[in-house]
């Protein structure tokens, strides 16, 4: 996820910093959870740059996301801050920490599985409730209130879900 580069302490600071930063569309995860950090690079001790791989290419949120790090990096005193759309990486839900996938369920939205291989229509359709953990759950929609969800039913507990759509 992180690019492997040397940890230094200036780094690892900026790094917890971001795990403060909340995805706007989904205010329970954190940017490091999601995924979307590709690498931090501390230039010098007023320097900067923050790299990050977006959801989707065109995800409303990525404009927002970009400044929230800009803004919390420079709390940390850093005045040139430069926060790089990283296009080299391509996020997947794969990407999606235990504790971001735990936070999304807390949320009352499934998380996506982890996958290998080719995403299949089965894997779209496939979704363990978030409220009752039951596996007898149909997709309603794959479009959901935003680009990342899909609209599922359980039969079990009657309750109607998002799910993050596995990429």
């Amino acid at each position: 996820m992180i690019t492997k580069q040397k940890i230094n302490p200036s780094k690892t600071k900026i790094l917890n910093a971001l795990k403060e930063v909340k995805d706007p569309e989904l205010p329970v995860i954190s940017v490091i959870d999601l995924g979307l950090i590709t690498g931090v690079r501390v230039v010098d001790s007023n320097t900067v740059k923050v790299s990050m791989a977006p959801t989707y290419t065109a995800c409303p949120a990525i404009e927002i996301i970009k400044n929230s790090i800009k803004k919390k990096v420079e709390s940390l005193g850093y005045g040139d801050v430069e926060v790089i759309v990283d296009k080299t990486v391509t996020w997947t839900t794969n990407r999606v920490s235990k504790k971001g996938k735990d936070a999304l369920k807390n949320f009352g939205i499934a998380p996506p599985v982890k996958f290998k291989g080719e995403l299949t229509q089965e894997n779209m359709r496939l979704s363990s409730c978030p409220f009752c953990n039951s596996k007898n759950t149909t997709l309603n929609s794959p479009f959901g209130s935003a680009l990342c969800r899909s609209i599922h039913y359980c039969y079990d507990c009657k309750q109607p879900f998002e799910r993050f759509k596995p990429i």
